[in-house]
């Protein structure tokens, strides 16, 4: 069976995104949270992101109009029945993810998948809240998700394959381009990623070069599109530490620990772009209605 009707659980930064960019590949969405208010931040963001398509001219009007008329917004976990499949986008908290896991698999037993978003959760935890864990996975997207074409389809102990099969078909229809992994802390991407980003926050903290140098120098001597803090306040700062920390927990290796410098900014609020302030500072979010 084909996914045509899509939940999306979770209208934050990553979520909107998945919405957006299933609307505009045809699929109708359904967007859920609990409360008003992200919701309509989330509208508020697609109509930004629409009219920048349209002035770099990569959208119609006719087109926009279109992605907007096939996402509907709920603030009721029961306005998701009926949708072919799930993404879930919430909050990186295993006990959260772990209830609504089990909340969406007694509303939806006809769902061809649940499909959590995490960076660092193990899905076979998720799935362990389920009655039917050959139906979840991880379809790991990547910031900004209308722009960036990998998709990780994450494969539990005991997710079946026609559950990745139907996975990747949507990946691939929604315009993005899946690669497989085991269900290991990080995948494939953060396992790589994250001794690269842990490093750089470490030689600024000690004060070996000042940010935009230690940016500099990976921009300029290795053709990076941005540089490793830059990229570590585009990801979150809250995000990266429970990476750190999940890789930490499964691999006791050093160059995953967090650095107490992190810590620090993670617990100040200090988030990156999505907070105004990270490593470097930014015009803060506008605050929803």
């Amino acid at each position: 069976m084909g996914i045509s009707r899509l939940a999306v659980v979770g209208a934050g930064f990553m979520g909107s995104g998945i919405a957006e960019t299933a609307a505009a590949a045809g699929k109708s969405v359904v967007l859920y949270e609990p409360n008003e208010a992200p919701l309509e931040l989330s509208r508020r963001r697609l109509a930004e992101s629409l009219t920048r398509a349209q002035e770099r001219g990569k959208l119609t009007a006719e087109d926009a109009q279109g992605v907007l008329s096939r996402i509907t917004y709920t603030t009721q976990l029961a306005g998701l029945e009926g949708v072919d499949a799930v993404v879930e986008a919430v909050v990186e908290d295993p006990k959260v993810k772990g209830q609504l896991f089990q909340d969406l698999d007694r509303l939806l037993p006809h769902a061809s998948f649940l499909a959590s978003n995490t960076s660092s959760i193990p899905i076979a935890e998720l799935a362990a809240w389920t009655s039917r864990p050959e139906r979840v996975l991880g379809l790991h997207f990547f910031s900004p998700v209308p722009v960036m074409k990998l998709v990780e389809v994450v494969v539990a102990l005991d997710t079946a394959p026609a559950t990745v099969s139907a996975a990747q078909t949507l990946a691939q229809e929604i315009g993005k381009t899946p690669i497989r992994t085991k269900d290991r802390s990080g995948f494939v991407v953060n396992m790589l990623l994250v001794p690269y980003l842990m490093a750089a926050v470490r030689m600024f903290e000690e004060g070996f070069a000042t940010r935009e140098d230690i940016d500099e120098g990976m921009k300029l001597g290795c053709a990076h599109p941005m540089g490793p803090l830059t990229l570590c306040d585009f990801i979150g700062l809250d995000v990266l530490y429970a990476v750190c920390d999940s890789l930490y927990e499964e691999f006791k290796r050093p160059e995953y620990a967090p650095p107490p410098l992190l810590k620090r900014m993670v617990v100040s609020g200090h988030h990156g772009r999505k907070t105004g302030r990270g490593f470097y500072e930014y015009e803060q979010p506008a605050a929803a209605a």
